[in-house]
């Protein structure tokens, strides 16, 4: 049993930048033909790099927060990379904007949910038809807000990564007895993405960073290596169970 993925397929939603590239290149270094999507950061960058790795890749434009277009993109993804979708990776998700409850929209709430959770359903139910050789891993990005709460005005977004974990764990019992295995991870700070970027400070982000009792931020190699183990062979054995990545931040 290792971290060899030769033979298996895989598709990384919002895997064009951020911690997607870094998920993408993690499973094409480890031998999987790797697909990804993208929706606001277009291009084939990631898609070449996991091309010149020698892996098949593929680089669509996707909304997943519209099922039909996912329903309609899945079956290609899946003819691109042999017939078949062995790991499916949710990461697409964006935090929209931070809004108090008293004085949040209803256009605002949706548009967080669908962004975040109601994707996962699409891509995921999309998916599993394409998951038929008996050993397949989906992989739920949620978030330390899903743990905690969130900060301010994130009480969306915080609703949509902890409906992530339910949806995780209600796949795990389903699919099992398919030799599938879901399971979440739940990133706290991590830099040289755009979400701390947008939605923070340099001064929130400096004392978010000071709090963390291992002394530093995470990267998006720390949460590619979270997922690599997850959809390993050395991770037969675990499904339902949520990896928190958050330098002892938070934990139960």
């Amino acid at each position: 049993m290792n971290f060899d993925l030769t033979g298996k397929t895989a598709l990384v939603t919002g895997g064009n930048t951020g911690l997607g590239r870094a998920i993408a290149m993690a499973l094409a270094e480890a031998g999987a033909d790797t697909a990804v999507t993208y929706y606001s950061n277009p291009g084939e960058e990631t898609a070449d790099a996991i091309r010149a790795l020698g892996r098949k890749s593929l680089a669509l434009r996707l909304d997943v927060t519209d099922s039909q277009e996912v329903n309609r993109v899945m079956p290609e993804v899946a003819g691109a990379l042999g017939g078949h979708i062995d790991i499916l990776v949710n990461n697409a998700g964006y935090m929209v904007g931070r809004q108090p409850i008293a004085e949040m929209s209803d256009e605002h709430w949706h548009r967080v949910i669908d962004v975040n959770l109601s994707s996962a359903f699409y891509c995921t139910r999309a998916a599993l038809p394409h998951m038929h050789t008996g050993w397949g891993r989906i992989i739920a990005m949620s978030s330390l807000a899903g743990r905690n709460g969130g900060g301010g005005g994130a009480a969306a977004y915080a609703a949509a990564k902890a409906g992530l974990l339910g949806l995780t764990r209600g796949l795990a019992k389903e699919l099992a007895p398919r030799g599938i295995t879901a399971n979440a991870v739940a990133p706290g700070i991590v830099l040289e993405t755009p979400f701390h970027v947008n939605f923070n400070t340099e001064e929130g982000r400096r004392a978010a960073i000071a709090a963390i009792p291992v002394g530093r931020a995470g990267v998006p190699d720390d949460v590619a290596a979270a997922v690599l183990y997850l959809v390993s062979d050395l991770a037969g054995y675990i499904t339902g169970q949520v990896i928190d990545l958050n330098g002892g931040v938070w934990f139960k």
